[in-house]
């Protein structure tokens, strides 16, 4: 995060393909007591050479409300983020940053988070849907997600009846979760075949705890679930998160970070079996930063990115690079 950029910079790369249009459908915006990462930081990144066009935020329990009722204290996140993006927009006549936001409703107040979700779309026409992460492994070693789940949640009837509520009001559904939960996932996918379901970071391929020796068994068990998951349209992929720490490479532990090619050969047969199994038109490359920057910068990341689809076709890499997210997040740029 903030305190990494000195390390970051020990590996330099000029943007490769600069001409490539780039959506970001995955960031986030955040103050922490060690780690800074706000409009000034996300510019710092995005204009660094890759022609990024728009940006997604997507929520980290950050900037909520302090006051008033629980259940409408998220709304303050997507408050503020208009606010950010609006004013960006403003002074720069451009719509690029926050393009769309995604945002946190407690999904298991059921039907009764429909005027927490109507809240959001007031507050800002960038509203597109709710992320409610449900990551959860039974090893005491990997971390749950921020908001403590239990096990099962995607399962559980008033956490449905509140992701109906997403569906009819034409919103989308950010999954983040852990690989062994993909069955969870595709039992929803088939209940709600209405409902735009978003993977996260693929569907967190675990490296670490029990996983961190068994590689090819997780990599085979991953590739089955999300071969699963694969059949149901309704559901996309975002690729990325696999140089997140959980992920277990390592990298953040060297003296210097991976460079871009380094990057795209490990990463590799995780992006191409993810598009292999889904297709261009529904997978999307995301950033997950600053989460990611954990193991390298912004410019070296989306360099892998690109070497990583240079096989496939310029609609192809367009789809996987920009047009993919910009349709389902329906953005304006």
């Amino acid at each position: 995060m903030t305190e990494s950029i000195p390390w970051l910079e020990r590996t330099r790369e000029a943007a490769i393909e600069p001409e490539l249009p780039v959506c970001d459908p995955h960031h986030h915006l955040w103050v922490h007591p060690t780690s800074r990462y706000l409009l000034d930081e996300l510019l710092a990144d995005i204009d660094g050479g890759h022609r990024v066009l728009s940006t997604v935020y997507v929520e980290c329990q950050q900037f909520y409300r302090t006051d008033g009722p629980v259940e409408l204290r998220p709304v303050g996140e997507t408050e503020f983020v208009e606010s950010v993006a609006a004013g960006h927009a403003r002074a720069t006549g451009r719509r690029n940053v926050a393009a769309g936001i995604v945002g946190f409703a407690d999904l298991r107040l059921g039907a009764a988070v429909l005027p927490v979700l109507e809240a959001h779309l007031a507050a800002s026409n960038r509203f597109r849907g709710v992320r409610y992460a449900t990551a959860w492994d039974a090893s005491s070693e990997i971390r749950r997600a921020h908001t403590d789940p239990p096990p099962g949640l995607l399962g559980d009837g008033a956490f449905r009846a509140g992701l109906a509520c997403l569906g009819g009001l034409g919103l989308s559904f950010d999954a983040w979760l852990y690989h062994p939960q993909f069955g969870e996932l595709a039992e929803l996918a088939q209940a709600l075949t209405g409902l735009t379901i978003v993977l996260n970071h693929l569907g967190g391929p675990l490296g670490i705890g029990p996983y961190a020796a068994r590689r090819e068994a997780v990599f085979e068990a991953w590739r089955s679930g999300l071969a699963a998951l694969a059949q149901y349209p309704n559901v996309y992929v975002k690729l990325g998160g696999r140089t997140h720490t959980m992920s277990g490479f390592g990298w953040h532990r060297r003296e210097r970070p991976p460079g871009s090619t380094e990057l795209s050969t490990a990463m590799a047969p995780y992006y191409h079996a993810a598009i292999e199994l889904f297709g261009p038109s529904r997978c999307m490359f995301e950033s997950d930063f600053p989460v990611d920057r954990a193991s390298c910068s912004y410019t070296v990341l989306w360099n892998a990115f690109k070497l990583l689809t240079r096989a496939y076709s310029a609609e192809e890499r367009r789809a996987l690079l920009h047009d993919t997210a910009v349709r389902v997040y329906r953005l304006a740029e």
